[in-house]
């Protein structure tokens, strides 16, 4: 079975029950999560062999963080233990025409204080298939960024692949800073995905407008910036993107868009009542890496990441809780799923 590594980091998840605004929040819900830290469960809830990176703080934190990744059977035995705190991200619910809002409060965290000499990544990477890290990691700090730069270095060197998620953070870094390292990075990526905002804040390359009640109106425009990233960066044989119509924070309609080898596909359209939209864009990464760990049929695999990504869309909390067999009943059976236009 091959094995994926993820590396990035987790978080103490915070939010104000119901539709509070934090401002008037006098309690919170806690759980935990991150964006390669969800990808690494929905694999291993796939039934996949996952591996998560990261490093957390020697406290009752970290050891809850740690037991929620084992808990859902994520191999967590290269974690590193020790430094000051775990990151938190603070989540307004958004209603209507309020959007959905996040504070971070992650400086100075165990893992944005770790050092590249902290991973070993000839030990680390042992027997690793595919790794898989998104924008924000390298975001993080110059140290991690260079860790995500060597640990691709290794990747292409080995025979590893590398999968990217975009994923650009704009209360993490500029544009600028973005593209100047995301650029380079992409020279070792095999499978990039990018949505919305990130082809243009991440590569410069325009591709969307930036409205969102017409992102799948925008396909053909989605193409042009899916074959110039495969233009750009020879290495990278697939990439992926959502496509979405947002009416309000609750009504959505969403596809998948898959260039392979020269080709598009797309993925039905779902028309969507979102519960919550937070980490649907890495459960559309995680059923994406399960297609191809699978060897699914481009058609097939895009379908089969868009149904993961708008289950997500269904449940609260940053893992999506959801296993193969309820994907495939989506995607098979077309619940709430128009054809393709």
């Amino acid at each position: 079975m091959a094995k994926v590594l993820t590396f990035g980091e987790m978080m103490l998840r915070l939010h104000p029950s119901g539709y509070q605004r934090i401002i008037q929040a006098n309690q919170f819900d806690a759980n935990y999560g991150g964006a390669e830290a969800n990808v690494a469960v929905s694999l291993s809830l796939l039934g996949d062999e996952s591996e998560y990176l990261t490093k957390l703080p020697n406290n009752p934190l970290g050891t809850a963080a740690l037991s929620e990744l084992q808990k859902y059977g994520v191999n967590t035995k290269n974690i590193l233990c020790g430094g000051p705190r775990l990151g938190i991200y603070y989540f307004e619910k958004g209603a209507s025409i309020r959007s959905t809002n996040v504070v971070y409060d992650r400086a100075g965290s165990s893992f944005a204080m770790a050092t590249k000499s902290d991973f070993s990544w000839p030990k680390i990477l042992k027997s690793t298939n595919y790794f898989y890290f998104s924008g924000i990691t390298p975001a993080i700090s110059t140290e991690i960024e260079e860790s995500v730069f060597s640990a691709c270095q290794y990747c292409q060197k080995n025979g590893i692949k590398v999968i990217c998620d975009l994923n650009y953070r704009g209360k993490m870094w500029t544009t600028h800073h973005a593209q100047c390292v995301m650029s380079k990075l992409m020279n070792y990526v095999d499978v990039c995905i990018a949505n919305d905002e990130d082809f243009e804040a991440s590569l410069g390359i325009k591709a969307f407008d930036g409205n969102m009640k017409f992102g799948i109106d925008q396909k053909d425009n989605f193409k042009k910036g899916m074959y110039e990233i495969t233009k750009r960066y020879p290495n990278c044989h697939i990439v992926a993107s959502i496509l979405r119509n947002i009416e309000s924070v609750e009504t959505s309609q969403w596809t998948g868009l898959l260039l392979k080898d020269g080709h598009y596909y797309q993925s039905p359209i779902y028309d969507m009542h979102v519960m919550e939209g937070v980490a649907s864009g890495d459960a559309f990464g995680a059923g994406l890496v399960h297609g191809i760990l699978h060897h699914f049929e481009p058609k097939n695999m895009i379908n089969y990441a868009i149904a993961a990504s708008v289950l997500k869309l269904t449940i609260n909390g940053d893992f999506n809780l959801i296993s193969d067999p309820e994907i495939r009943s989506i995607q098979d059976h077309g619940t709430g799923a128009s054809m393709s236009r």
